[in-house]
């Protein structure tokens, strides 16, 4: 049996999560929760990622005796150290603007096309790579990039590398030959000198001396990742997954890439998962959509909001929740309001019908991304796993398995920090040779809820008036 530390940051919080694991066992319990989220300095919008580390080590230290500590976090932002290890500057947010128009900048270099047999990523403005591009001359002062929970690895235990399920991000990583994409990268005007070594999950990065020398282990470091580790698909399921939170991530596991002009024109992504699986996905913009909502009417009362929503009428009124313009934080009731009358609809009027709306219209993009994912590999689905903090919301369970027609499967709630414990355990020498015995484990262990299709909205009707 191993206890270990979880650090889970996303992009609103980070919490450290004490897990033990062992036959017929699997806890997590949380120990430190801490806010994150961007802090704007000047024109610039950043990560306190010093923030985040003095956290990090308060909740592990809070957390006892240790047999490992294992680091997840969200993708594509990094920090740049020079040549003496030294970081350069704290990490640009991702949702920062500094991007806007690299990609089509980067484009007279390198087509969709020539980037997706490579990467095989789905095109995001915010990519490592279009960040990187971004930086301009202050690259020559860099000597190593390096992922946030590659970072933090990096302090902890002095040791340099980039785990390969979160390098799979970064639209600088050859997917079918597991490397970097050193020539890519150079094409695109960044120094290949900064892509460190890879590492594959599990891997034993080092031990924190200043932990009394706990081992620190590499695990799926990007959080869906570790999320997808802890779905609890049966062997031989036919499954789609969405883990559930700030982003759905919505897809299916796969074997190899799939890289074909379909795949490319729906802009799906290929990353790297735990045992060398693909993760076919497409990011949905998820519940930040409705945590800025929430924001902007100053109010935290979410259960409220979800039970009068639950009574209002469905699919009055849906929007693109995939729209640029929700991308950026601000006030989203006035934006979804502009999109419903661009659309000829009737903006929802009041706060239920204003919830339910974004509920509907992230369940509406859900199933369009699950039925492309379906129709361009050829796999039927005959089941969806939504894992993440979105299993704790019962409108959004029950209306995305209205919308996709299928049974919805929600929870583990801590699918990514039992996904991290998980591949930790197995690190250390627990018994898990696989991620059916690892799935099996978290059947057994953790609480599900069914939610079936009830027939009762037509989804097909509203996806084509949002065509229309």
């Amino acid at each position: 049996m191993k206890r270990v530390a979880a650090v889970d940051l996303g992009a609103s919080s980070g919490r450290v999560m004490a897990g033990t694991a062992g036959p017929s066992l699997l806890t997590v319990e949380e120990v430190r929760r801490f806010p994150n989220g961007g802090v704007r300095a000047g024109p610039a919008l950043y990560w306190d990622i010093l923030g985040l580390y003095r956290e990090t080590l308060a909740g592990i230290r809070e957390a006892g005796r240790l047999d490992g500590v294992g680091i997840d976090s969200w993708a594509v932002d990094y920090g740049l150290l020079d040549e003496r290890g030294a970081l350069l500057g704290n990490p640009v947010h991702y949702r920062d603007s500094r991007t806007d128009g690299v990609p089509a900048s980067v484009s007279a270099r390198l087509s969709a096309r020539s980037l997706y047999d490579v990467t095989g990523l789905q095109q995001l403005p915010f990519n490592t790579l279009y960040q990187l591009v971004s930086e301009g001359d202050r690259l020559d002062a860099a000597s190593t990039m390096l992922l946030i929970p590659d970072l933090l690895n990096y302090w902890l235990t002095g040791s340099i590398g980039a785990e390969r399920t979160n390098a799979s991000t970064t639209q600088l990583y050859d997917v079918r030959a597991r490397t970097w994409a050193t020539s890519l990268a150079s094409r695109a005007g960044i120094p290949p000198r900064l892509l460190p070594p890879l590492r594959d999950p599990g891997t034993v990065v080092g031990t924190a001396e200043e932990l009394s020398g706990v081992p620190v282990v590499a695990v799926g470091s990007h959080d869906t990742a570790s999320a997808v580790v802890a779905v609890p698909a049966a062997p031989g399921a036919n499954f789609a997954y969405i883990s559930s939170g700030t982003w759905s991530l919505a897809g299916l596991e796969l074997p190899a890439p799939e890289l074909s002009d379909a795949a490319l024109a729906a802009n799906f992504t290929n990353e790297g998962g735990v045992d060398g699986t693909i993760r076919f996905l497409r990011n949905v913009m998820g519940l930040w959509v409705l945590s800025e909502t929430l924001r902007t009417w100053s109010t935290s009362d979410l259960p409220a909001l979800l039970r009068a929503a639950a009574a209002a009428p469905a699919l009055a009124a849906v929007v693109d929740i995939d729209a640029p313009e929700f991308l950026p934080p601000g006030d989203m009731p006035s934006r979804i309001s502009s999109a419903c009358r661009a659309t000829g609809q009737r903006p929802p009027s009041g706060r239920a019908a204003m919830v339910r709306c974004i509920v509907d219209s992230l369940a509406l993009a859900h199933r369009r991304t699950i039925h492309e994912a379906a129709r361009i590999t050829g796999r039927r689905v005959d089941v969806i796993h939504l894992v993440g903090g979105g299993a704790r919301n019962e409108l959004l369970c029950q209306s995305t398995a209205d919308a996709c027609g299928v049974p919805v499967l929600a929870g583990p709630v801590e699918a990514a920090a039992l996904g991290n414990v998980l591949v930790q355990a197995r690190a250390l020498g627990e018994d898990l040779p696989d991620l059916a015995s690892m799935r099996t484990l978290v059947r057994e262990t953790q609480e599900i809820r069914r939610y079936e299709p009830s027939g009762t909205a037509d989804w097909a009707a509203a996806e084509a008036r949002l065509r229309a």
